[in-house]
Formats: structure tokens, sequence, C-alpha cells
């Protein structure tokens, strides 16, 4: 998949890739209704999509909205887009899944930031502002029986997030897949300005997939 990402749109890496090969293994198809949060490139609503399933992305970005438009031109694929944080957008609706590569950066301000490509990564002292409200209300979106698949590093507490998704309500709250590696450049840099312990050297990158009660 080739994408466009406009300036000031965060361009995919290895984890929003990581989480397009799960959304592929997921039974989704025509008549499915998908949603991606934090949509950035759009890399992840175009999958759902290109899977046939209906799917709108949301972001905060204006840009970023703009460049999921462009992509699914390119692609010949069709995307809802809502401008919002998280599930504001898409208040009273609900979906069979529900995909995000949230911003999950430790950052030294203790909020996410209003404006600017870094509102892509930074997510206060522990990286969880964004994740947190994922989680919690994740549960009133989902279709019975709907996904949930989310991505994130290691460092801001894997067992926490699924702790978090069970307490919310979910079932078979699973770490799918793993991947090690070393830290990469936004981690670094929070690293420099010591958000995160110098002696960390290396990261997880976890694909967590919950689902919604049948009922």
């Amino acid at each position: 998949m080739k994408l466009l990402t406009l300036p000031g749109v965060f361009a995919p890496i290895s984890d929003s890739w990581m989480l397009a090969e799960a959304i592929r293994e997921e039974n989704i198809g025509p008549g499915s209704l998908a949603l991606d949060v934090c949509t950035g490139s759009g890399v992840l609503a175009l999958t759902a999509a290109a899977c046939g399933a209906t799917t709108t992305a949301v972001d905060v970005s204006r840009r970023a909205l703009l460049t999921v438009k462009l992509n699914a031109r390119r692609s010949g694929v069709r995307v809802r887009t809502r401008r919002g944080r998280t599930f504001a957008p898409v208040a009273g609706e609900r979906f069979d899944l529900i995909v995000s590569n949230p911003p999950y950066v430790p950052s030294p301000r203790p909020d996410v930031p209003r404006r600017g490509p870094s509102r892509a990564w930074e997510a206060g002292h522990d990286g969880r502002i964004v994740l947190d409200n994922l989680c919690d209300q994740a549960p009133e979106h989902l279709r019975p029986s709907g996904t949930l698949l989310l991505v994130h590093s290691s460092l801001i507490g894997t067992d926490t997030t699924v702790n978090r998704l069970e307490q919310a309500g979910l079932t078979e709250v699973e770490v799918r897949s793993r991947r090690r590696g070393p830290l990469g450049p936004l981690m670094r840099a929070q690293q420099q300005a010591g958000t995160i312990p110098a002696d960390i050297d290396e990261e997880e990158v976890v694909i967590i997939r919950a689902k919604a009660d049948r009922s």
C-alpha cells in the first residue's frame, strides 16, 4: 500500500503496519462496520475498507483527515471521515471492529498537545491519556461480539491495558502479538528529555485484542 502523507501528518511506521496485518486476520467484510480512531495517514482505515468493511476514520487533525480522503481515492475505497477526539464524533454509533494506533509516547508535559505534529505521538507523562480513554469507552461503541485492536509500546504498561479493558467489561483480552526491538527515535527523544529511564534500550510493540460480550 502506497500512502501519501501531507506535511504535518505522521507517516505510518512499523507499529501501524503490524496492526494492519492484524486487521486482515479478522473476520470483517461487506456488512461489517469498522472504526479507526486516531487515524493519521489512514493506513488502518484503508486496510479495513479494503477488506470490505464500511469504515469511519476519526482524528483531531484536519490535515490527517484530508490525507485519509486522498489516500482512499488513490486506493479506490471509501472511508467516512469525522473530526474530533476519540469517540466524540461517533457518539451513539457501534462497530464490529475498532482499531487504534493512538498517541502513546510519554512526554514531559502532563497533557496532550493542542496543535502541531506532536499530537500524533505525545500522550502525557505516562503516555496513557488517549489510550485509557479508548479502553474505557470502547465497550459502548462495539456491537455484540465486536473486536477491539490496539497497538502500543510495552513501556507504557501492557498489563495495565489488559486489566483496564477487562475492568471496562471486555472479554477474551489478550496480547495478540509482540515484536521486540530497539527504542525508536520518538522514544529516544523522550529519553533524552528525561521522561524515559536512561537504562532502557529496547521495547516491545504489542497488539492487544479484546472482544465485546455477545449479548
